[in-house]
């Protein structure tokens, strides 16, 4: 094991973590046309020995887009404090014939390496170096085509059939859909305020018995630690140290799915308390980049964090174009699966959002995450500030032990009036209740509600779940959908008086999130009551 310690000044490499590789994943062998690849480049070469397609035959000589800029996000936002005048731009990738840079068209359309256009790796390459900063120093990148395929590359790379996985006990449903098929278990830790406890961690790790368990005890740990989906959870840098130190004491694997990672939109302040919204846009980066919460990276001092990263959430999710950041042993591997199964990310995709890198430049790129993740916070505040328009909101401090522990929980009751400290109803008394409660997310796009069915009246006659799908389909039914929280279970023992529901903000335009509140409103409060 090595020496260095988190914090250290000094830098080494990555330390040999290949006993973590799957049966299957060290019985891939490397494609025998990479033998061919290495002449690929040789000027004046006459190539007869692969099966590509003639160019000529391709029936684009260009592919060109309108482009937005930073800026063009601000200018429909009157809460913009400064002015940037709009950068739309077109941009145009042309073909070998009329190209005038070694980008062109006619590479990203032909058959190439997997790990993607050499001008893309270098621009992902250098923004996990400046944004990241990962702790070792010979740390990589490779293209994939989204973070499921990410995560799919590494279940295959590192588990085997019986084996369980580390994830938090409310999770990414897609995540596990993945991971069961072939035979491997959740294993879910406890979360809090800030996702995964590490105190729970280190219990089941510790006192892991493989007998009992019927598995040996897991050496991968799934997790999503920047708005956590669907909790909304937010993990600090100090849990993270925490969580890396005990899974470089247990040998841990961390992958760390991150796509809101440059959603961070600070805390929630209630309209009641807040000045004018402004957009601000800092022109320091690296003061931008020090106010984010650190990647597990920045602390992976041996190399056994596998960071998957997309354009999702930032661009586009028809892209399906995102990258690996992990050190080199684990991204060969992971390569020689995606020769046998994507190969790469589609050519029209990894051209128009190279270009589209290439004329923003970093600096662009960082600007528009920037102004990104100022208007989903706008998006975030309308939202909240509509329920606490149709609800009564009473916040308290959770404690220890608590599902969110750490923060301030929004407790959700009917705005009713009150008359000689009774709240009537049609004449009937009614004591407020609480409802639903919630914590506001600093990051991402989730609201993640917790229904309190301990003061329904037919608590005691129906199960949980049963509750929960019933409120779900009447919301349904009235128009509004929201996402159940019983499917994003990872096998925690269920809590006989709460059900759940994910809601995202995210796509939602300000007068449909009124409506829905509204709608919200009335359907639970008529649940309660009405229930038989």
């Amino acid at each position: 094991m090595a020496t260095i310690h988190i914090g250290d000044p000094l830098r080494g490499k990555a330390v040999d973590l290949s006993h973590h590789l799957s049966d299957l994943a060290r019985a891939r062998v490397n494609s025998p046309l990479n033998k061919l690849f290495k002449y690929w480049e040789e000027p004046n070469l006459i190539i007869m020995a692969a099966g590509l397609p003639d160019p000529e035959y391709f029936p684009f000589s260009s592919v060109s887009s309108e482009t937005l800029s930073f800026a063009s996000l601000l200018e429909k936002n009157s809460m913009s404090r400064q002015h940037f005048p709009p950068e739309n731009k077109t941009i145009t990738i042309c073909n070998e014939t009329i190209a005038t840079k070694d980008f062109n068209l006619t590479t990203a359309l032909q058959y190439g390496p997997v790990t993607g256009l050499p001008q893309l790796i270098e621009f992902q390459t250098n923004l996990s170096a400046k944004v990241f900063q990962p702790a070792y120093d010979n740390f990589t990148t490779l293209i994939h085509t989204g973070n499921t395929d990410g995560w799919n590359r590494c279940v295959m790379a590192l588990l085997n059939k019986g084996e369980g996985i580390l994830v938090g006990e409310w999770t990414y449903p897609a995540a596990l859909a993945t991971a069961t098929p072939l035979g491997v278990s959740p294993v879910p830790i406890t979360i809090d305020g800030q996702g995964i406890r590490s105190d729970h961690l280190r219990q089941v790790l510790s006192g892991w018995d493989e007998n009992a368990r019927r598995m040996p005890r897991p050496h991968v740990m799934y997790i999503i630690p920047v708005g956590q989906n669907p909790s909304g959870a937010t993990m600090g840098f100090e849990r993270k140290k925490e969580i890396y130190a005990i899974c470089v004491e247990f040998d841990i694997i961390i992958v760390e799915d991150d796509p809101y990672y440059f959603l961070q939109q600070g805390p929630y302040v209630p309209k009641t308390d807040r000045v004018e919204d402004q957009i601000e846009i800092s022109a320091n980066l690296e003061a931008y980049i020090a106010n984010l919460v650190p990647s597990f990276l920045k602390i992976d001092y041996q190399g056994r964090v596998i960071r998957l990263d997309t354009f999702s959430k930032t661009v586009a999710p028809g892209s399906r174009l995102g990258w690996f950041t992990c050190n080199p042993m684990f991204a060969e591997r992971l390569e020689r699966f995606a020769e046998i199964s994507t190969e790469g990310p589609s050519g029209f995709s990894q051209s128009l959002i190279t270009k589209l890198l290439l004329t923003w430049k970093y600096e662009g790129y960082m600007k528009w995450v920037q102004a990104l993740s100022q208007k989903y916070k706008a998006k975030r505040d309308f939202f909240l500030d509509c329920l606490a328009d149709e609800f009564n909101f009473q916040i308290v401090s959770a404690g220890e032990g608590n599902t969110w522990a750490g923060s301030n929980i929004y407790l959700a009751s009917e705005k009713l009036n009150l008359r000689d400290g009774v709240q009537t109803i049609e004449k009937v008394p009614v004591m407020r209740r609480t409802l639903f409660s919630f914590v506001p997310p600093s990051s991402g796009m989730f609201i993640w509600m917790r229904l309190h069915f301990d003061n329904h009246p037919a608590v005691g006659l129906h199960d949980v779940n049963s509750l929960e799908l019933q409120l779900w389909e009447l919301l349904a039914e009235s128009g509004v959908l929201f996402a159940p929280g019983s499917i994003f279970s990872a096998g925690r023992e269920s809590d006989k008086t709460e059900g759940y529901f994910r809601i995202s903000f995210s796509q939602t335009k300000f007068q449909d999130m009124k409506t829905a509140t509204s709608i919200l409103a009335k359907v639970i409060t008529d649940f309660f009551r009405n229930f038989v």
